[in-house]
């Protein structure tokens, strides 16, 4: 019997301008480095239920109570599953290692989410599967956005570049990448929450900016299928969020004229923010757009800036004993 499972689930940028809701790409940094969330899963002596710990950079900026941590309540939840076929669900010590802040426009949320299923799933040999874990994951990413939506748990779970389907019993599906270009993804330290980036949007649109943003996501997704990247990028323009969120995150408006300056292909906001991409082809362009983050738009020691590719992998289990 497996006595412990560690799982790691990457960082992902959702919306990447064109695809307000419906687009997702797992990140990782060129350097080698991990961007986002491990999770721990040990037996436990029967009889003593769940524990949890949580470790890592970003671990303080967590409820203190763990029952009120996302991965515990993912244990209840899987053990909810479990019973209801049959079964009978480990009591576990579970481990947290928060690499995401919170509220950054990563999917801190969705990463730990991933992490953890996965984890419980592995040390429970699989009983769940790949539909079974995505079905949970979209749950308990709702439990905290409000609704239910994978453009986070997608490439955070699959990798790669995900448009999400939510159609004839699909919930997504890779589209192809661009593998030559860099992502400089950089959160400046400071919150926004998912729930005061919508509700800055308005309630209803024009007809054209509507028009304009189908015509937008249809014609990324044909120039992702026939790889034409001239026009994948010039269709990477927000007519839905961005003009409305851009206020909440400070220097954004001049950090997106340096990197025109500098040639990126586009500049938006990841997700709901407050970080940002920024992609380029050329390192040398991707590095000075990095270093002008790190001095410019970062306000806080919590702030960090990577230069990254997408993950084609997404969460897997990195470890068994």
């Amino acid at each position: 019997m497996v006595q412990k499972v560690k799982a790691y689930a990457p960082a992902s940028a959702a919306n990447l301008s064109v695809g307000f809701d419906l687009l997702g790409a797992a990140l990782r940094p060129i350097n080698g480095q991990s961007l986002g969330d491990f999770v721990t899963a040990e037996l436990a002596s029967p009889g003593s239920g769940c524990t949890m710990v949580t470790v890592g950079r970003f671990a303080k900026k967590l409820p203190v109570d763990p029952k009120k941590n996302i991965v515990y309540i993912a244990y209840q939840a899987y053990k909810k599953k479990l019973n209801a076929l049959g079964k009978t669900c480990h009591d576990l010590k579970l481990t947290l290692d928060k690499g995401l802040p919170v509220c950054s426009g990563l999917g801190s949320s969705a990463s730990s989410v991933v992490a953890a299923v996965l984890a419980l799933d592995a040390i429970h040999e699989n009983v769940l599967g790949e539909a079974g874990c995505l079905d949970l994951m979209g749950e308990l990413e709702g439990m905290i956005s409000g609704s239910i939506h994978y453009d986070n748990v997608a490439p955070c779970y699959f990798g790669g570049l995900q448009l999400i389907i939510e159609e004839n019993g699909i919930i997504s599906e890779g589209l192809e990448s661009f593998k030559n270009w860099l992502w400089v993804s950089c959160f400046p330290g400071i919150k926004v929450s998912t729930a005061a980036a919508r509700s800055i949007l308005p309630a209803q649109y024009r007809r054209q900016d509507v028009i304009t943003y189908g015509r937008r996501l249809a014609s990324f997704v044909h120039a992702c299928h026939t790889q034409n990247e001239k026009l994948a990028a010039a269709c990477l323009v927000d007519v839905i969020a961005e003009p409305y969120r851009a206020q909440l995150i400070p220097g954004f408006d001049v950090a997106r004229e340096y990197g025109k300056a500098q040639g990126a292909l586009a500049t938006g906001i990841s997700g709901s923010g407050s970080s940002i991409f920024s992609i380029f082809t050329n390192l040398e362009a991707a590095s000075e757009m990095k270093e002008y983050l790190e001095r410019n738009f970062i306000a806080n020691e919590d702030g960090f800036c990577h230069i990254c590719k997408i993950d084609e992998v997404g969460a897997n289990v990195v470890e068994i004993a």
